[in-house]
């Protein structure tokens, strides 16, 4: 659905509501309305970037003026809400998109619109008043059932925060876009900013529609947000006002989609694991991230991020990586899209995931080593933040998982529920239900699991499984078991769940599996567990190294060690014969071999 925001009149109203990215903004060339723009400056509309339509707005002003207007102005639409014939209409076809208003009630004749279907590019249909538009009343939607024509149309009066929602009901197949004027203003032609971040938070989709959701601040329940230092608040801001427009444009789609088919190899394969199915006595499936390029989940992410990062015109990547998997998706993006890429890995993580290093080193990474603190993942990302607030202009941070200030763990949330899309589809065809009993993946930040998670978390009748690590016991003083040992705190921007000494000091983690060695998790995660909407729990080393194996000899599939920690939780499970039970096999276990070896000596 296309935004137009109409009736715009004062420079600065107008950059507020450019930074919102609306499809069109709409200026009103008639002098009987409070929202005439007499005497804008040409200046003020410099601003406007060419992916928004400049329309200019006009009631039965001649052609010679609108053509002048035209040319002054760089309009590439305009309005006609007055009388204007078809053959008026047909004279600037071609030249820039011509929409033409009607007022419309009950007795409204729509067999009048036949003789303009070749004239104009859209309609706009408002409520029929004495004056032409501006009413801010609404007339009956379902009147637009008796339009039949082919021509696509604007729907206009009324429209407000109160109705927006319902608007999106409209399955009218020409309902094109809403147009937003009079019911947003704190006055005639000044925009209520807030309001209309509302109305396109709603109309774009922008917060899930979930009860367990992020709302307009950023929180899921009472974690989320964005806690940043003053210097990080640009690049964050520029991140939080454009993501959302950027990743629900048409053209942002169909490339991530053909890169994810194409490139990656989506959709990943839901496989049916028979021989565990007969071990744990119910049905048991793989969702096979392990099958994707570069070996793991964390391309999705990686391909959607460098998609953002390129329509925000940056120049360099950063990023930080644990077990090496983000870092090697990472490098694998900016090479194909020829963009600098740096990565911070901590110092132990890259002696124990070598091969990633030098696969993220072939790739044409820089890869510097974070030596400070427990020199794993927590210090990598204390790192990488270092280097955006100093590089805040050319650079994008691609953070790997659903940690972070807001909005990342959204944007993190959405690229990765590609997983859980895919999945309820495959279940349907596989099943004839798309519901599973369970949801299963291993937990550090949180990544995998939430995009495992995020299309049935409003089903409660699923549970949600999610499996940390114990590391050497809960109680070992080496772990990692963040919902066991953690309470509420701020971590890397957010306020979540994480592990930190009385005074607040973070606590180092432990964990085997580079991937899971993090003192917290993702904000959503947090609310979850805190919720009671998902079952957090935790493996230690040696039931996660025993899983790895026994999927090796049962399937034929030798799984990440992150991995292994969700696959080992079935040993502590019963289920119905009929139970389906998804598991995600979040990466592959080559990286991870050397660890193998070392434990079972091979």
């Amino acid at each position: 659905m296309k935004i137009k925001v109409c009736g715009l009149k004062h420079p600065e109203n107008i950059k507020a509501v450019i930074a919102l990215q609306p499809d069109y903004v709409g200026f009103i060339f008639y002098d009987k309305t409070p929202r005439y723009v007499a005497g804008l400056s040409v200046d003020a509309l410099q601003s406007i970037p060419p992916s928004i339509q400049k329309t200019g707005v006009f009631v039965n002003e001649g052609a010679e003026n609108i053509e002048r207007l035209i040319a002054e102005y760089g309009f590439n639409a305009i309005q006609l809400h007055g009388d204007e014939s078809p053959e008026f209409c047909a004279a600037f076809k071609g030249r820039v998109t011509v929409i033409k208003a009607f007022g419309l009630n009950e007795d409204f004749d729509f067999d009048q619109l036949k003789d303009y279907a070749n004239n104009v590019d859209l309609f706009l249909f408002d409520t029929k008043t004495k004056i032409y538009g501006g009413s801010g009343k609404t007339f009956d939607w379902a009147i637009l059932d008796k339009y039949k024509l082919e021509i696509p149309f604007f729907l206009s009066g009324g429209v407000g925060l109160e109705n927006i929602a319902e608007v999106k009901n409209i399955t009218h197949p020409q309902f094109y876009g809403v147009d937003l004027n009079s019911r947003f203003e704190i006055e005639p032609a000044l925009k209520n900013i807030e309001k209309l971040e509302q109305a396109f938070n709603i109309i774009k989709n922008k917060t899930q529609q979930m009860k367990y959701g992020v709302n307009e601040q950023g929180y899921y329940g009472d974690f989320g947000g964005a806690y940043i230092p003053e210097m990080l608040y640009p690049n964050v801001e520029e991140l939080r006002l454009q993501y959302l427009n950027i990743i629900n444009d048409d053209d942002f789609k169909a490339e991530f989609d053909d890169l994810l088919k194409n490139y990656v190899g989506r959709p990943s394969p839901l496989y049916h694991a028979k021989r565990y199915s007969e071990k744990y006595g119910a049905n048991i499936f793989f969702k096979r991230e392990d099958l994707n390029h570069t070996g793991s989940h964390k391309i999705n992410n990686a391909i959607g991020q460098i998609l953002l990062a390129k329509r925000l015109g940056k120049k360099r990547i950063i990023a930080e990586t644990g077990a090496g998997q983000h870092g090697v998706a990472t490098a694998t993006v900016c090479a194909l899209m020829n963009i600098e890429c740096v990565v911070y890995m901590g110092a132990i993580d890259m002696v124990r995931q070598a091969p990633n290093v030098a696969r993220m080193k072939m790739l044409g990474a820089k890869v510097v080593p974070a030596t400070s603190g427990s020199q794993t993942l927590k210090d990598a990302t204390n790192e990488a933040l270092r280097d955006w607030i100093g590089n805040p202009v050319d650079t994008h941070y691609i953070i790997g998982s659903v940690v972070g200030p807001y909005p990342y763990p959204d944007i993190v949330a959405r690229f990765q529920s590609i997983i859980s899309q895919e999945t309820k589809a495959q279940l349907l065809e596989q099943t004839g239900n798309e519901l599973p009993q369970y949801v299963m993946a291993c937990v550090g930040g949180g990544s995998n699991a939430m995009g495992m998670f995020y299309h049935f978390i409003d089903d409660e009748a699923v549970k949600l499984v999610a499996v940390e690590a114990a590391g050497k016991g809960v109680n070992s003083g080496e772990s990692a078991a963040t919902t066991f040992l953690g309470n509420e705190g701020v971590l890397h921007g957010s306020r979540t769940i994480l592990m930190q000494t009385e005074d607040g000091q973070v606590v180092e983690p432990y964990s085997i599996s580079a991937g899971l060695d993090y003192p917290g998790i993702g904000p959503q995660h947090a609310h979850l567990f805190k919720t009671g909407r998902g079952q957090y729990v935790s493996i230690t080393d040696d039931e996660a190294l025993q899983a790895g194996l026994l999927c090796c000899q049962l399937e034929g599939i030798i799984p990440a060690i992150e991995t292994a920690h969700a696959l080992a939780q079935l040993e502590k499970m019963t289920f119905e014969a009929n139970d389906n039970i998804v598991i995600c096999i979040s990466g592959r276990g080559d990286k991870d071999l050397d660890t193998y070896i070392n434990y079972f000596g091979y």
